[in-house]
């Protein structure tokens, strides 16, 4: 059962997001940011539903009372590619810090550049990281929610933190408060799996940290904020399934 409703998951999604892709280029050829946001939203909202209705993972949403309303850093553990488009929908006006080759992509490249996603060369230095702290500005100043994943790239569920220095320096930068974000998707679907498992995603939003830390206590707090809630939302997560 697993497998067949993996298939039809992988299927629906993919066609789907080739579906839009399509219908919606007049609108990222010749309209606006915020129209092409827009179908971005809707793209990630019937992600969702097909996640749910065709996976059966369905989502629930916690600490909605800390969901920002303007400007902010939004810091999500990375398990799975679920949430690189379920928060969306849960944001404002958000945009994602993405790798750079991603803008190259055929057709999606180019609208993750209308659309104003961050790109960012993993591979670089200094110059790397002043162009993602420029452009993070710029994007923060439209009063943007930014999602970033401190770790760069999806950890598997049981994975010991792997967190980069990007996000200490735009939490320096941007003076911005970061919105730590803890989830358990990687139980439901797996880093680099074709498998889809009907496990229930928790998202949860958790106090903000404020600006005006120094690196070091800023890079900790956030650490133990995202992985202390994610373990326990694994866990809980996996008595759930036992009891299934």
């Amino acid at each position: 059962m697993v497998i067949v409703r993996s298939v039809l998951f992988n299927l629906a999604f993919y066609v789907v997001t080739g579906v839009m892709l399509v219908v919606s280029a007049p609108i990222f050829i010749f309209g606006s940011q915020n129209a092409g946001m827009t179908v971005v939203r809707n793209w990630a909202k019937v992600c969702i539903y097909l996640h749910d209705k065709l996976a059966g993972g369905a989502m629930e949403v916690r600490g909605a009372e800390n969901i920002p309303t303007g400007a902010a850093l939004v810091a999500a553990k990375h398990q799975s590619s679920y949430e690189t488009f379920a928060l969306i929908p849960l944001l404002h006006n958000p945009t994602i810090v993405m790798k750079k080759s991603i803008r190259w992509f055929p057709i999606f490249g180019p609208y993750t550049v209308k659309t104003g996603m961050i790109h960012v060369d993993r591979e670089g230095k200094t110059a790397a990281l002043r162009a993602l702290s420029e452009r993070a500005r710029e994007e923060a100043g439209k009063g943007r929610e930014i999602i970033i994943f401190p770790e760069g790239t999806r950890r598997p569920v049981d994975a010991p933190p792997d967190y980069q220095t990007g996000i200490a320096l735009l939490y320096r930068t941007l003076n911005v408060p970061v919105v730590p974000v803890a989830l358990n998707s990687g139980l439901a679907w797996p880093r680099r799996s074709f498998l889809h498992y009907p496990e229930k995603i928790i998202v949860e939003f958790l106090p903000a940290i404020p600006p005006g830390l120094d690196s070091r206590a800023f890079l900790a707090r956030l650490q133990d904020a995202v992985e202390t809630a994610s373990k326990r939302l694994v866990a809980e997560g996996r008595t759930a399934s036992s009891r299934s």
